[in-house]
């Protein structure tokens, strides 16, 4: 029997998601907020939690520093989710969600990440060298903290490489330009980003497609899927184009939307499906995240009916241009 080999996500700027609600902000003011929650956030700690709602059982390598530290493990343990932590002597920062009640506008304030010694860099990469079995997938996602080099991803793709892991970096800027260099499994830039990694002043909707296979041609990654917000996805092969829709919903929040629907992908391409299936996978849970409030990502039955929208939105379309 073939033993399982695990999806694993890596988090080196974790943070302390606090989210809470007042009624309007007010400059100078003393403001009345609610009670406030508190989450595990981090790229690939969203990723994680994401995959183990859909049934997987990820493993999320992170860094943990201070009492913030302390409370992130534990936020993440209480999702069920399997972790190898990287100690570090900073400190892990905390970031604040607030949602103004009467307007329904959601402000994020984003605290920088704390430094990472040589030695707590190196930690990294020998914790992901130490997993067994070798993984399956290694997703990478969220930005690099400072004392971290830029190329620190594509050092963590050519990891992927040497264990025959599929390798998915979801972060943006330099790192992401460098990571995708070293002939990545799959990318997932916004419009902006695509744009900046092909060295374009401007791209219009209609030069998506032949943009991301520019870059899979120069880059020798396999499938790029740029994320287009309420516009949905495209998803760009060699060989194949498609825009999957997003369903419209009523939104709440954005947090984790994106790292959802990464999630929702690397799930189903684990189960043995399809590309194409694990797309509309991932526009369904990254919309479902946009449901619920804070960084509190998506809940299954918003998944399943918003997928279900999309399949019968496929039949539709098929059926309309014949």
């Amino acid at each position: 029997m073939a033993i399982k080999k695990p999806i694993v996500t890596l988090t080196v700027n974790p943070a302390v998601d606090k989210s809470t609600t007042v009624e309007r902000l007010v400059p100078d003011n003393k403001l009345r907020c609610e009670k406030p929650q508190f989450e595990a956030g981090g790229g690939g700690i969203n990723v994680a939690k994401a995959i183990h709602r859909l049934g997987g059982e990820p493993i999320a390598v992170f860094t943990s520093g201070g009492p913030t530290g302390q409370r992130l493990q534990k936020l993440v343990k209480a999702e069920q989710v399997n972790i190898r932590v990287v100690e570090t002597k900073e400190w892990t920062r905390e970031n604040l969600n607030i949602v103004e009640t009467t307007t329904g506008l959601q402000y994020r304030f984003g605290m920088p990440g704390t430094e990472l010694m040589p030695t707590e860099i190196e930690a990294i990469i020998d914790t992901l060298e130490e997993i067994d079995p070798t993984p399956s997938f290694i997703i990478a996602s969220g930005s690099l903290p400072p004392g971290v080099p830029t190329d620190f991803y594509r050092q963590i793709a050519n990891l992927a490489k040497r264990q025959g892991a599929k390798f998915i970096a979801d972060t943006s800027g330099e790192s992401l330009r460098l990571a995708s260099q070293a002939g990545v499994y799959l990318l997932k830039p916004n419009v902006t980003e695509l744009k900046e990694l092909i060295g374009a002043d401007r791209l219009e909707m209609d030069e998506l497609d032949e943009a991301a296979r520019a870059l899979i041609i120069r880059d020798n990654c396999e499938i790029v899927v740029i994320s287009m917000g309420a516009m949905g996805a495209m998803l760009v092969t060699s060989d194949y184009v498609e825009h999957i829709p997003a369903p419209p919903v009523s939104k709440k929040s954005t947090v984790g939307a994106g790292d959802s629907m990464v999630a929702g992908m690397v799930w189903t391409l684990s189960q043995g499906k399809s590309i194409r299936e694990a797309v509309r996978m991932g526009v369904a849970c990254g919309t479902a995240a946009t449901m619920n409030p804070g960084s509190e990502l998506f809940h299954m039955p918003d998944v399943n009916r918003l997928l279900d929208w999309l399949n019968r939105y496929e039949v539709r379309y098929a059926s309309s241009i014949r």
